[in-house]
């Protein structure tokens, strides 16, 4: 079992931060509040974004009226999210032939994180308090009654949640009866009856994901062995007994994504793997006789991991194969999918556009579009008439025309490797000028990669006239094992070579003023900002720490219990902080050891419930650059997590990091 391929992402999790129970009691808010810049600090800051500018923060950061369209398994309701004056999301419903529209969920004081179809007259979302990402699994009507908290339990996390079609049942996965492993449980969504399907007994070598079919019935489960090597387990249907398919290490790639219920082989399986090749490929396999059946797609390039099969109506079959490249590239395959390719294809041109909910016939379709220039448009498409019409624009108040250009880049690092990333340039650069640079080094740092599309922020920043620079430094996902595996112990070095490369590159290109440098980014990203202002002081003007860890100690001891059977992986991708020699290196990249190397003005971003970096990693670099006399603006926002899920909250933070940047440019 590859570690990236989890529902809700919770091994990559493990790999790249930290979840501790950091929630807001009424007696104790979290960290140290003395820390926190006063409101006026904050107005100051804002105050400094001064001109006459078409577009505002809101125009990029106000959540769209209405936004996450879907159809109900029967096609005869369409649901959606619209916000009140109150910048709450409730989830309506819109009967298609009556035209009546219920408000069938309401978004309180806590985000409504998603949502979506359980069956034609029932609706499911997920919630957590203030962002800490405990989340809860609810259920209601869609006329939002006999409402239900399917996993009512304090302190548990869900890891994965699979809908059961045409039953009354989910499965999902959780650590309720031990905080260091998931087991899971069949949940009637009417009633909310809960049934424990398997026991997960092994702490030391626990089951770190389970393999159901279609009908819910366990078929297989991958075993995380000692913390370093994954064991596929596949039941024969005929002895009902598991035996091991694969053993493999855990930076290998053996997932099976899906059974292919079109043969007539229930062993049958599409699987992503990586074995025997760099990048990740597609493969039908046969679990029983733990054979490759054929390969059923690759590229030479980019790891592919991605596809979407048929419902029952169509018995099940493979319709596309999809993957980020340089942009988002979809390959049709089902007949059916083929012509719809080819229609929106012929009809949206080079724009990207994806099937993002069908009801249960393939009848009705809804479309999004978007490009790098395009926030996204819902279309539906009927798939009888093959014609299609637009549902809703969801910033209709971003013209494309004024949009800047994001440009795939392609360099060579100072040690050889092929670098990929993008950079968002505003007119004044494509017209000659030296524009400022903001470089947005991405979260993660492994498995995760920037893609081509819009971006708010890059836009937001365009709009300003600063270029955006992201870049795919090594340990980022989508290029190969190799590429990721090569950033491995190389956080704070090597993959910052890459992104410093990457600014050389932009400046050689003749965009930027290379005296107007500033660096921002979250989670990683703000650790990258750190170190950015640590590693070369003199390439930036300034930075942005969102979210970001400071000292890698304090990051690995705050491993709540269920991150522990991972804790050989976070050694290898990290550092080994039992061996004095890493220990070392650890310090050195730790950038609260290294605060009297930071010379540049650094604004500091936290959630106080922050689950995965805690609040302690960014009081920790202000109190410490503090005590030498070195003001850092510091935003705290009590009711968020990992990064602002508000929208007044959003839109503050940018505001004041525009105001941040406008200030510091002009020195």
């Amino acid at each position: 079992m590859n570690l990236n391929s989890k529902i809700l992402g919770i091994t990559q999790v493990v790999i790249t931060s930290i979840m501790i129970n950091a929630q807001t009691t009424e007696n104790k808010l979290p960290g140290d509040p003395t820390l926190v810049s006063s409101k006026a600090t904050i107005e100051k800051l804002i105050s400094y974004d001064k001109g006459n500018f078409k577009y505002k923060v809101e125009d990029y950061f106000a959540r769209p009226k209405a936004s996450q369209f879907k159809i109900s398994p029967d096609g005869q309701y369409l649901s959606y999210k619209e916000k009140d004056k109150d910048s709450k999301n409730h989830v309506y419903v819109k009967d298609l032939k009556s035209g009546k529209i219920t408000k069938a969920l309401v978004e309180k004081d806590d985000l409504i994180r998603g949502y979506g179809w359980l069956d034609k007259k029932r609706l499911f979302y997920t919630q957590d308090k203030g962002g800490n990402e405990n989340i809860h699994l609810y259920a209601a009507d869609i006329d939002g009654k006999n409402l239900k908290d399917l996993t009512p339990f304090e302190g548990i996390t869900l890891n994965s949640v699979r809908l059961i079609k045409d039953t009354e049942f989910v499965i999902v996965s959780m650590n309720k009866n031990n905080k260091q492993i998931f087991e899971p449980y069949k949940i009637n969504f009417n009633t909310g009856e809960i049934t424990q399907l398997y026991e997960n007994k092994d702490v030391k070598s626990p089951i770190d994901d389970y393999l159901f079919d279609r009908q819910g019935n366990l078929r297989g489960y991958t075993i995380l062995e000692n913390g370093l090597t994954t064991k596929l387990y596949y039941k024969d249907l005929q002895t009902g007994k598991f035996n091991l398919v694969k053993a493999t290490d855990w930076k290998d790639t053996f997932s099976v994504m899906s059974f292919n219920d079109n043969s007539k082989n229930k062993d049958e399986v599409y699987l992503v793997t990586n074995i025997g090749s760099d990048k990740s490929r597609i493969v039908l396999y046969d679990l029983k006789k733990n054979v490759i059946i054929k390969e059923v797609y690759s590229n030479p390039t980019f790891d592919v991991s991605s596809i979407s099969q048929a419902g029952k109506s169509r018995n099940y079959e493979l319709d596309y194969i999809s993957y980020n490249g340089i942009k988002s590239e979809t390959i049709p395959v089902s007949k059916f999918y083929k012509e719809i390719h080819d229609k929106l294809t012929s009809e949206f041109g080079d724009k990207q556009f994806g099937i993002v909910s069908s009801d249960d016939k393939n009848e009705k379709l809804l479309v999004v579009v978007d490009s790098d220039k395009l926030y996204g448009k819902y279309y539906e498409y009927d798939t009888k008439t093959k014609t299609t019409k637009l549902l809703f624009d969801l910033m209709p108040q971003l013209k494309e025309e004024d949009m800047a250009e994001m440009r795939p880049i392609q360099f060579k690092s100072r040690d050889g490797l092929t670098i990929h990333g993008y950079i968002t340039l505003p007119k004044a650069a494509l017209n000659g000028e030296k524009v400022p640079l903001i470089v947005n080094p991405h979260g993660g740092p492994q498995g995760i990669r920037d893609d081509w599309g819009f971006n708010p922020e890059t836009q937001l920043f365009a709009s300003r006239g600063y270029a955006t620079l992201q870049v795919n430094f090594r340990i980022s996902g989508g290029y190969g094992k190799e590429f990721q595996t090569s950033g491995y112990k190389q956080i704070g070095r090597k993959a910052m070579d890459d992104v410093e490369d990457g600014v050389k590159y932009a400046i050689e290109q003749g965009w930027i003023d290379k005296n107007k440098v500033a660096i921002y980014g979250g989670s990683h990203g703000g650790y990258a900002t750190l170190m950015g202002l640590i590693k070369t002081p003199d390439l930036y003007s300034c930075g942005v720490d969102y979210v970001g860890v400071s000292n890698i100690f304090t990051f690995f001891d705050s491993f709540p219990e269920y991150w522990k059977p991972y804790k050989e992986m976070v050694k290898q991708i990290w550092y080994d902080l039992d061996n004095p020699q890493e220990a070392e290196i650890a310090k050195e990249v730790s950038p609260v050891f290294q605060i009297d190397k930071i010379k540049k003005p650094l604004f500091v971003v936290q959630g106080a419930n922050d689950p995965r970096v805690n609040i302690n990693e960014s009081d920790q670099i202000v109190k410490a650059l503090r005590s030498k006399g070195f003001e850092v603006p510091y935003m705290v926002k009590y009711d968020e997590g990992h990064g602002f899920g508000k929208e007044p909250n959003r839109i503050e933070f940018y505001k004041a990091m525009l105001g941040f940047f406008a200030e510091n440019f002009k020195k």
